[in-house]
């Protein structure tokens, strides 16, 4: 062998130590949380775990407080999902959307049964925001905002259609917009904000 020339690795090592980082790399996975969870900041977050286990029936994972007593970290579970959450915490950029005045995120529960999901949020204390319909394209459908400024679309799956045919209900309503979807959740928030 040359002194230039690079010994090459036998093809079964290189291939143990490939398996051995991608092992290593997926160990540092929480294995007890989903792919993708929303983290919402809230103005009292311990309220809110409050609140949706009356309107959504959530079961608490854990919460883990500051030195203030404010969550620095919690966890809950609605509809099979995991959902963090913190208190508001302006020094770090941590804002609500009270404090925002709105918010661009809407976070969406599937659910077997729309109306009792829906009149159980409603009678936790959530805002109507769009009201329910049955939409276009085959779902039961409405938005509700939650007291700390969260918007939630419910929805029950109705009938199975293709994208065709969601195209041609749509032009059947005039290609109109959802009902005040877009601003409702914006209202809710400034209205919760300036009480």
């Amino acid at each position: 062998m040359s002194k230039t020339a690079t010994p090459s690795k036998p093809k079964s090592a290189t291939k143990s130590a490939g398996k051995s980082a991608a092992k290593t790399a997926n160990d540092k996975i929480d294995r007890k949380a989903p792919g993708l969870a929303p983290h919402i900041t809230c103005r009292d977050a311990a309220k809110a775990i409050e609140f949706y286990k009356k309107a959504f029936g959530a079961v608490e994972l854990m919460r883990l407080p500051g030195p203030d007593g404010k969550l620095m970290h919690a966890a809950v579970q609605i509809n099979g999902a995991m959902v963090m959450l913190n208190d508001e915490m302006p020094a770090y950029g941590a804002l609500s959307p009270l404090s925002l005045k709105g918010t661009a995120v809407t976070l969406h529960l599937n659910v077997p049964d729309f109306d009792a999901w829906f009149a159980r949020a409603v009678k936790a204390g959530a805002t109507v925001t769009m009201p329910v319909a049955d939409m276009f394209w085959g779902d039961r459908y409405g938005i509700v905002t939650d007291p700390f400024g969260h918007a939630w679309s419910i929805s029950t799956h109705q009938k199975d259609m293709s994208v065709g045919e969601i195209q041609e209900a749509l032009k059947a309503m005039g290609n109109l917009p959802c009902p005040d979807a877009a601003e409702a959740p914006q209202k809710a928030s400034q209205q919760r904000a300036e009480h």
